[in-house]
C-alpha cells in the first residue's frame, strides 16, 4: 500500500523524527538522501523476512552491531518506533487497521530488541569503530585507487568481508568497501576504491587521502567467507572492483595451504578494464591449484569473448563447486541465475548484499 509513496515516506519520517526529537539530528549526516534510501530498503527487507526467523534475526543483528558506530543507544529506539508507525499510518490510510497497527508494533518491538541485544553483546568484546591511518596508496587507473590502512588496536576480520569507512572530510557519511587481502601479520587492510560519479566519499579517498591521514572503520561484515564453502572445488567470479574480496579469498586459500582447487573468472567490457589481471596471473604461476580466465564482452581482446554469465555456462558444469561472486549487481544476478539454471544449488552461491551492504541482503 505504501510502496508507491516510498520517497515521501522517508522524508516525512525523518522530518517528524527531527522535529519531535531534535537531539538525534547530530547523529546523522547533513545530506540525508542515502540515509533515506537505506531506511526504506531495511524496512522492505524486514517485511521480506518476517516469516523467516533465522535470517530476520541475522539481518537485524547486523543492523544492531553496525549502528553502534552512529552512537545509537537503546533509548533511541522508542522514538524511532513512534515516528515510524505514525508515518506508516499516515500513508496507509484506511488500510492501517487496528490489527495491522498491532502487528507492526509487535514487529518493531522484536526488531528493536534484537538490534539492542546484538549491540550490547558486541560492545562487550570490541569497540564501535576503529581509527585507521593511511599507510599506502596506489592508483590503478580507470578511477581505481588502492588504499592501505593500519587500524589502531586489533581488527579481526575474515577474508571476503567488507568494512564501512568514514573519512575526515565527510563526517557521518559511511561507505562500504570490501577488503582486498586476507588477514596480514602487520594488521593492514587494503581497499580497492573506484571513484563514483557524485560520490563524495569515493572522491575523497581517490583524490584527497594521503599517507598519514586517519579514517574510521566500522566492524567487519558479510558472510562471503571461505568457511561457507562445502566443497573443495571453488568457482570465483569477479567484475570491476569486485575483484577485491575475491583476491582476499585466493590469498586465504593460499594461507591455508592450498586445500581447494580454484577457478577464477574475471570479467570486463574491454581488455583495458581488466585491472588486477596481471596480479592474479602471477598468483596462478605460484599456486598450481589456481586457474585464471578473463572474459571481455565488448571487444575482441585478451581473454575470452563474451559476458561472464555466458562464459560460465560454456566452461561448466559447476554443480560440484561452491561459487563466490562479486562485482556489479547486474553481473552478479545474471551469473547467479546462470549457475542455478545449470544445476548449482543456490545455497552454494555466495555473494555480498546487493546495493548497500548490511542494509539489504541477497
Amino acid at each position: 500500500m505504501v510502496e508507491p509513496f516510498a520517497g515521501e515516506i522517508t522524508v516525512y519520517f525523518y522530518a517528524i523524527l527531527f522535529a519531535r526529537y531534535p537531539e538525534v539530528r547530530p547523529m546523522f549526516p547533513q545530506g540525508m538522501d542515502a540515509q533515506r534510501d537505506r531506511l526504506l530498503r531495511a524496512l522492505l527487507r524486514i517485511v521480506d523476512l518476517v516469516d523467516d526467523a533465522e535470517n530476520l534475526i541475522r539481518f537485524c543483528s547486523h543492523l544492531g552491531r553496525d549502528h553502534r558506530k552512529f552512537g545509537t543507544l537503546a533509548a533511541h529506539f522508542p522514538a524511532v518506533g513512534e515516528c515510524l508507525l505514525d508515518t506508516l499510518a499516515r500513508y496507509a490510510g484506511s488500510a492501517w487497521t487496528p490489527e495491522i497497527a498491532a502487528a507492526w508494533t509487535k514487529a518493531y518491538g522484536t526488531v528493536a530488541q534484537v538490534m539492542i541485544s546484538a549491540a550490547e553483546q558486541d560492545e562487550a568484546v570490541r569497540p564501535a569503530a576503529w581509527a585507521a591511518t593511511v599507510v599506502h596508496r596506489l592508483p590503478r587507473g580507470h578511477g581505481i585507487t588502492e588504499i592501505t590502512v593500519r587500524p589502531e588496536g586489533d581488527y579481526a576480520y575474515a577474508a571476503g568481508q567488507y568494512v564501512s569507512v568514514e573519512t575526515p572530510w565527510w563526517p557521518k557519511r559511511w561507505r562500504y568497501y570490501s577488503v582486498a587481502n586476507a588477514p596480514r601479520q602487520d594488521g593492514t587492510l587494503t581497499f580497492h576504491v573506484r571513484e563514483v560519479v557524485g560520490g563524495s566519499v569515493s572522491h575523497a579517498l581517490v583524490h584527497r587521502a594521503a599517507v598519514g591521514d586517519v579514517v574510521r572503520l566500522g566492524p567487519p561484515m558479510g558472510d562471503m567467507v571461505l568457511d561457507a564453502a562445502e566443497h573443495r572445488e571453488l568457482l570465483l567470479v569477479a567484475g570491476g572492483t569486485g575483484l577485491a574480496p575475491i583476491r582476499a579469498l585466493v590469498e586465504e586459500v593460499a594461507r591455508r595451504g592450498g586445500g581447494h582447487q580454484v577457478s577464477l573468472f574475471l570479467g570486463a567490457r574491454t581488455g583495458a578494464e581488466l585491472y588486477g589481471m596481471d596480479d592474479m596471473l602471477r598468483m596462478a604461476q605460484r599456486h598450481h591449484w589456481l586457474t585464471v580466465k578473463a572474459a571481455v564482452s565488448d571487444e575482441y581482446s585478451f581473454g575470452i569473448r563474451g559476458s561472464l554469465p555466458d562464459v560460465l555456462a560454456e566452461y561448466g558444469p559447476w554443480y560440484e563447486h561452491d561459487a563466490f561472486l562479486s562485482g556489479p549487481v547486474q553481473m552478479v544476478a545474471s551469473a547467479k541465475e546462470t549457475l542455478a539454471l545449470h544445476g548449482m544449488p543456490t545455497a552454494r552461491i555466495h555473494h555480498d548484499p546487493f546495493e548497500t551492504p548490511v542494509l539489504s541482503t541477497p
